[in-house]
């Protein structure tokens, strides 16, 4: 039996940890400023046949709020930071009907944007080389300490499997974990039943696992799924602003806070 601790407090007896990816696992806002950036650039690129220019600036802004952009940061709640990538595009389709188009052009200008901005995305580079996320600090030992305590480690990611694949074997991390839930499976985060899903490929019970994640739809899920709440942790650490966690949910600042007994 392993029971986890924070800073010395027991949370619980654990077979299992599920951390989320961007903001947890991977100190992600640097590459994800870059890729809504580039989102917001080709949209209004494309767009400046159909649109005057009043009504592109308009689509600017709306695009950064949407996106999250804020004076060379992200936000950390926002959809770029937590949501899926066809999340959004919807949303970047519905910004481009506010400024008048219809929705069908709407829509295929958008598929059109994500997709051209995809291949600028390093983790879907066909070169193995190609720069990805760093990873928090003090991850790489956390993990050795959970494998040699015999506790299984998981990825539950509104990313895709390309994304999170490419980013694990970038940090030679493939071997802590063995279990991956991306948003290509269904049900996805943060439907409670995607962690039934990732615990039932593990073969544990989620009463006995903890979830690390840094948005409050992470936290809601776990606890929704029957995970303990002390061991729905929040993670601090990835961003250049505190993401807005909601108390009374335990906070992870550094890995060494963790500890196993």
């Amino acid at each position: 039996m392993v029971c986890l601790q924070l800073r010395g407090t027991v949370l619980g007896d654990v077979d299992a940890v599920l951390f989320d990816k961007d903001g947890t696992l991977s100190i992600s806002e640097p590459q994800l400023i870059t890729l809504a950036e580039a989102r917001v650039f080709l949209c209004l690129e494309r767009a400046a046949d159909v649109l005057a220019p009043e009504r592109l600036s308009e689509l600017r802004l709306l695009l950064e709020l949407a996106y999250g952009l804020r004076s060379g940061a992200i936000c950390p709640a926002g959809i770029t930071a937590v949501a899926s990538r066809d999340h959004n595009l919807i949303a970047t389709a519905t910004a481009l009907v506010q400024v008048g188009l219809g929705w069908p052009e709407a829509l295929a200008l958008s598929e059109e944007v994500f997709a051209l901005a995809d291949q600028r995305d390093a983790r879907r580079a066909a070169d193995q080389a190609a720069p990805t996320s760093a990873v928090t600090a003090g991850l790489r030992t956390w993990l050795e300490q959970l494998q040699a305590a015999g506790v299984a480690c998981a990825v539950i990611s509104n990313d895709d499997m390309a994304g999170i694949e490419h980013f694990l074997a970038s940090h030679q991390l493939e071997r802590y974990f063995t279990g991956l839930w991306s948003a290509e499976h269904r049900p996805r985060k943060p439907d409670p039943a995607a962690v039934h899903g990732l615990c039932a490929e593990l073969g544990v019970d989620p009463g006995r696992c903890a979830l690390i994640g840094d948005a409050n739809s992470d936290l809601r899920m776990a606890v929704a799924a029957g995970i303990p709440h002390p061991l729905a942790l929040g993670y601090t650490a990835a961003w250049s602003t505190p993401p807005p966690l909601a108390e009374p949910h335990p906070r992870v600042h550094h890995w060494h806070e963790l500890s196993l007994i």
